[in-house]
């Protein structure tokens, strides 16, 4: 059996009772730059996002939020606006070419904010003063939601994927002598609880359709596995089986769940069913600690965590049930799996003590490429990955949440500051 750390212990006490290419920049047969995602040339596309000129606090929001929002999209390097050189008051909505030239721009983001809608526009400096992309979103309560949509529509125009922005996280809010389930935007924002009682709660999953999130729960004195909206309020008990009933992970099109069941005195991965908890089929037999399992985007496998072959390594198994074959080698301590959804990709992201602490790292199960995403930067833990697959959400000890590129470029960024654990980052929005 492998050694039980101290930030694993809650689990394992219930028993007892990315890599993805950086972009390259091609041309477009109409004159502008397309993003090749698949490249293998490492270079992000230069954007401004400049303030608008004496704008109101919504407008100032609205710059923040684009920004970011490009920053983290794995694919642009957003250009430090104290060194524009356009004229922004005499330019409004328009552009100077020149001036954003000038200063190494590729692409240029414009916005006017008024009491009744938002608008933006999307510029290319080789294509001149006329936006390729315009968009105008009626104002109705914040305005941070449109600017995650219009930077999606960004994304799409510029690799053909889906952004992220708008998403939500779930996370395990870790607390003297209770823990709590929390969600919120991707970037931090808005966060709330979604348990509502003072025990241990753990290991959020959100559903396919983001409606619904699954968590572990001690309230009656046993880890049981219930099933909340995504919005909080009285959970529904799903699964109760004696012992552990952790760890749960939906199938793609929202019938099912794995977990681990240790009803019959041993830890093992089971599927259930996610209308009434019924017990599906068994997918391990073994007398080590099977734990962890996350479905494949296909919904064919199903990755989990085994002691069975010493200390604790990643290991896939048909979802249907079959043999598991062991797919992580580095290090003595691997655990947390969690699969790209990254439509033809074959790739996990899990945590990782191959040196003195904890670190993330992808593995391509393909060509065998291991990606480190994070090293010397603390003890981290627990990945998920965003729904485009191009971030990765993580837990760094005492710190907070953190998202990085998932093909290891760049620096993390924390969005979420204080004791965290059980990362699960939610489906797309709706456009």
């Amino acid at each position: 059996m492998f050694s039980i750390q101290p930030k694993h212990l809650v689990v394992l006490a219930a028993a007892l009772a990315a890599a993805l290419p950086a972009p390259a920049l091609a041309d477009d047969p109409a004159g502008g730059v397309v993003i090749d995602v698949k490249g293998a040339k490492r270079t992000l596309y230069p954007i401004a996002v400049p303030a608008a000129p004496d704008g109101d606090a919504a407008s100032r929001e609205l710059a923040q939020v684009a920004a970011f929002d490009l920053s983290v999209a794995g694919v642009f390097k957003v250009l430090d606006p104290a060194g524009f050189l356009a004229d922004l008051r005499a330019e409004g909505l328009s552009i100077d070419p020149q001036k954003w030239k000038d200063v190494g721009a590729f692409g240029v983001v414009k916005y006017r904010a008024t009491a009744g809608e938002v608008e933006f526009r999307l510029y290319e400096i080789s294509k001149g003063t006329t936006a390729v992309l315009t968009k105008t979103y009626p104002r109705k309560g914040e305005v941070r939601p449109l600017a995650h949509r219009f930077c999606n529509e960004i994304v799409k125009y510029y690799t053909g994927e889906a952004g992220f922005f708008g998403s939500k996280i779930a996370f395990t809010a870790k607390g003297k002598t209770s823990s709590a389930i929390y969600a919120m935007d991707f970037d931090g924002k808005n966060a709330y609880a979604v348990s509502n009682n003072s025990s241990q709660n753990i290991l959020p999953a959100w559903s396919p359709s983001g409606a619904q999130l699954a968590y572990t729960s001690f309230m009656r004195n046993n880890p049981d596995l219930y099933v909340a909206g995504a919005g909080g309020g009285r959970p529904t008990k799903l699964s109760s089986q004696r012992g552990m009933n952790t760890g749960a992970a939906w199938s793609p099109d929202g019938s099912k769940l794995a977990l681990t069941l240790s009803k019959d005195g041993n830890p093992e991965i089971y599927v259930i069913s996610a209308a009434d908890g019924s017990v599906v089929r068994r997918l391990t037999n073994d007398k080590a600690i099977d734990t962890s399992p996350a479905w494949s985007p296909d919904g064919s496998q199903i990755a989990f965590v085994s002691d069975r072959n010493g200390g604790p390594q990643i290991f896939v198994v048909p979802a249907a049930g079959g043999a598991a074959r062991q797919v992580s080698f580095n290090g003595t301590y691997n655990t947390t799996p969690t699969w790209s959804p990254k439509p033809g990709a074959h790739v996990l992201a899990y945590t990782t003590r191959d040196g003195g602490t904890y670190d993330i790292v992808t593995l391509d199960l393909d060509s065998k490429a291991m990606t480190r995403i994070t090293q010397n930067e603390g003890s981290n833990e627990e990945p998920a990955f965003s729904p485009n697959g191009r971030a990765i959400a993580f837990a760094r000890a005492g710190q907070g949440i953190f998202i990085a590129n998932a093909d290891g470029t760049g620096k993390a960024v924390k969005v979420w500051s204080g004791s965290a654990t059980g990362v699960d980052w939610g489906p797309a929005p709706a456009p």
